[in-house]
C-alpha cells in the first residue's frame, strides 16, 4: 500500500479538498477539522427518529438477501437512541458497477470504525442503494479488459425506460447467459468455477437487479457489518410520508435556495454537475408504472413536463398519504430523505456527489435538517506485479501512469528507440516542403481567390502524406517492438482506462477471479486515512 498525491480534475473538488474556505459557505462542516464528529452527533441527539420501525424494515430486507449475522447486529444496534451511521449510496449496477462502488463501501466501513472508538458509541455503516433510479443504461454494463481496449459487456434486456430498478424483474435467461460470458472472458484461475457457481446462486435468488447487487456486496464484505438498504422498498415508503409532507410543504423554498446556490457556483468559475430551475419539484411521481419528474406551475400544481400528470399540492400530499409507493426523491431531495431515516453522522461521496451537495445546504434548512458532514470517499487503484515489474522495467512511477498515463512515455521510448528521428525528419521535410512550394502560393495569388485557395489546400495534401508515411514509419517500428508496446498498453489500460482512473472503469471481476472474492475484505482490514488523495494498492 502506498499513498500517491493524485490531483483532482474538478475546480470545485480541488477547493473543497485543499482550499476549503473558498466554499465552507456551502457546507455546514469543515471535513479537515476532527471536532466535527463530536459536533454533528450532539446535534442528531438531539433530533427523533423512527428507529424501531426503520430497524423492522431493514431486518425484513436484509433477510430476503440472507445477509450475515454480523448485519443483523448491526441493525439492532440501530435502535439505540445513542447509536449513529455513517452512510454513502450508490446505484444498483451488474457485478456492483465500477469498483469505486466498493470503495464507497470500504469507505463508510472505515469511517465508521474510526469513529465508533473516537465517540464510544455504536457508529454502524450504511450503504443506500438508490434502487428508485431508472436509468438502467447506467447500470446495466461493465468493462473489461480486452487485449489493447476495455470492451463494454451489455446484458440484453427490454425494459421501461423509467421504470425503477428495484422494480425491475430479472430476466434470469439474459442475465444468466451474460453472467456465463463475461466469466468467460476471464481467464481460468483456481476461482473461477466456484465464482461463476457462486454468482449464478445468487442470480437465481434475486428478483430484481437490486436484489442481485445486495447478494454480491454481501458475498464480497460477509464480516465487515455493512448494513444494506434498498430506497425503493415499500415499507420505506410507509416511514417516509412525513417527510414527503415536509418537501412538499417546503418544496418552492427547497427549489430556490438550490437555484441560488448553483448560480453562485457558476459566477465563481466552478462546474455545474447538478440542473436545476426554480420550477423543479425535486420529486418524481410513479404515473402509469413510469417514474415522471414533476415540477410547478404558476398556479402552485405539480405536473409532469409534458403534462401527462397534473396534481393540485392537495392532491399530491392525499397521494403521499394513501400511496406513498408512487412518490421517490431526485438527486436534490435523496440526501434531505437519508437525513430524516437515518441519524446521519457523516456522508461520504465522490468527486461529483459532493458538486451536487454544494448547492443542498439551503435545502436542508428549508425542512428544518441540518447538512451533515461531507466527506471524499477513499479512491484506490489496485496493481498487481506483472504491471508493477512492467513500470519498473521502463523507469515509470505509479503516481504519473496513474495521474496522467503512459501515452508520452511510450512515444519517447519508442524514439529512442529507432535510428532516426522520425518526428523530427517529417516536420523538416514539411519546412522545406513549403518553402520550395511557397512560389507556387504567391504566384497563385494573381489568378484570384479560387487558385489561391487551391495553391492552400496543395500544400496542405502534401503535408497530410508526409504524416501518413511518418505515421507508417512508427507502426513498422512498433511492429518492431511489439511486446514493449503492448507492456505500454497494459499499464495504461490497468492504471489509467479511457483516461481516466481504474476506480471507474474497472469492475470487481477481473480482481475477485485472480485473487479470490475475500481480497475486498482483505482490503478494508487495513487502516486509511480519510485525507489521503489516493492510495496505490499492490497485490
Amino acid at each position: 500500500m502506498e499513498a500517491i498525491d493524485i490531483q483532482p480534475k474538478q475546480r470545485f473538488f480541488t477547493d473543497y479538498q485543499q482550499r476549503f474556505d473558498q466554499v465552507s459557505d456551502q457546507f455546514q462542516y469543515n471535513p479537515h477539522e476532527s471536532t466535527i464528529y463530536r459536533e454533528r452527533y450532539a446535534t442528531i441527539q438531539k433530533q427523533s427518529y423512527q428507529r424501531d420501525a426503520l430497524a423492522d424494515v431493514l431486518v425484513k430486507m436484509n433477510e430476503k438477501w440472507e445477509a450475515p449475522q454480523v448485519v443483523f447486529d448491526r441493525i439492532k444496534e440501530l435502535r439505540d437512541p445513542n447509536s449513529a451511521v455513517v452512510i454513502a449510496g450508490q446505484q444498483a449496477g451488474l457485478m456492483t458497477g465500477p469498483l469505486y462502488t466498493i470503495h464507497k463501501a470500504i469507505s463508510v466501513l472505515q469511517l465508521a470504525k474510526q469513529q465508533e472508538e473516537q465517540i464510544g458509541e455504536s457508529v454502524i455503516p450504511v450503504f443506500w442503494i438508490a434502487g428508485e433510479d431508472h436509468d438502467f443504461d447506467e447500470v446495466n454494463h461493465i468493462f473489461l479488459k480486452d487485449q489493447d481496449r476495455m470492451k463494454k459487456h451489455t446484458i440484453q434486456h427490454q425494459f421501461n425506460q423509467k421504470q425503477s430498478v428495484s422494480d425491475m424483474e430479472v430476466d434470469q435467461e439474459q442475465a444468466e447467459k451474460w453472467l456465463t460470458k463475461v466469466f468467460s472472458e476471464q481467464p481460468e484461475t483456481a476461482f473461477t468455477h466456484d465464482l461463476l457457481k457462486q454468482c449464478l446462486k445468487e442470480l437465481k435468488s434475486s428478483g430484481s437487479y437490486t436484489d442481485f447487487f445486495a447478494r454480491l456486496m454481501y458475498q464480497l464484505l460477509p464480516e465487515s457489518g455493512l448494513v444494506l438498504f434498498d430506497a425503493h422498498d415499500p415499507e420505506v415508503r410507509e416511514l417516509e410520508k412525513p417527510y414527503f409532507n415536509a418537501m412538499i410543504e417546503h418544496n418552492e423554498s427547497i427549489a430556490q435556495g438550490v437555484y441560488a446556490m448553483l448560480q453562485q457556483n457558476r459566477q465563481r468559475g466552478y462546474e455545474t454537475l447538478l440542473d436545476s430551475e426554480l420550477e423543479d419539484a425535486h420529486l418524481f411521481y410513479d404515473y402509469e408504472g413510469e417514474r415522471t419528474l414533476l415540477v410547478r406551475d404558476e398556479e402552485g400544481r405539480y405536473k409532469g413536463k409534458n403534462d401527462e400528470v397534473v396534481l393540485t399540492k392537495e392532491e399530491l400530499l392525499r397521494v403521499v398519504s394513501d400511496q406513498p409507493r408512487c412518490m421517490s426523491n431526485n438527486v436534490v431531495t435523496r440526501p434531505l430523505m437519508q437525513d430524516f431515516l437515518f441519524p446521519v453522522l457523516a456522508f461520504i461521496g465522490g468527486p461529483g456527489e459532493i458538486n451536487y451537495w454544494s448547492a443542498l445546504k439551503p435545502a436542508f434548512e428549508s425542512v428544518g435538517l441540518e447538512m451533515p458532514p461531507v466527506i471524499p470517499r477513499l479512491s484506490f487503484t489496485m496493481m498487481d506485479r506483472k504491471t508493477e515489474q512492467i513500470l519498473d522495467t521502463f523507469k515509470l512511477t505509479p503516481q504519473h501512469a496513474v495521474e496522467r498515463g503512459v501515452g508520452e512515455e511510450r512515444i519517447k521510448w519508442l524514439s529512442s528507440h529507432s535510428a532516426v528521428p522520425i518526428d523530427q525528419l517529417g516536420e523538416q521535410v514539411k519546412l522545406e516542403i513549403d518553402r520550395i512550394h511557397r512560389p507556387l502560393r504567391e504566384t497563385s495569388e494573381q489568378f484570384g481567390p479560387d487558385v489561391e485557395q487551391l495553391a492552400e489546400k496543395n500544400l496542405t495534401y502534401i503535408q497530410q502524406h508526409i504524416d501518413f508515411l511518418t505515421k507508417r514509419f512508427h507502426q513498422s517500428l512498433e511492429s518492431q517492438y511489439k511486446k514493449e508496446m503492448e507492456q505500454f498498453t497494459h499499464v495504461d489500460l490497468l492504471l489509467h482506462p479511457n483516461g481516466g482512473l481504474q476506480e471507474r472503469v474497472w469492475n470487481i471481476l477481473p480482481w475477485i477471479n485472480q485473487y479470490g472474492k475475500d481480497v475486498f475484505e482483505r482490503l478494508n482490514e487495513s487502516t486509511y486515512r480519510f485525507d489521503t488523495p489516493h492510495y496505490m494498492i499492490y497485490v
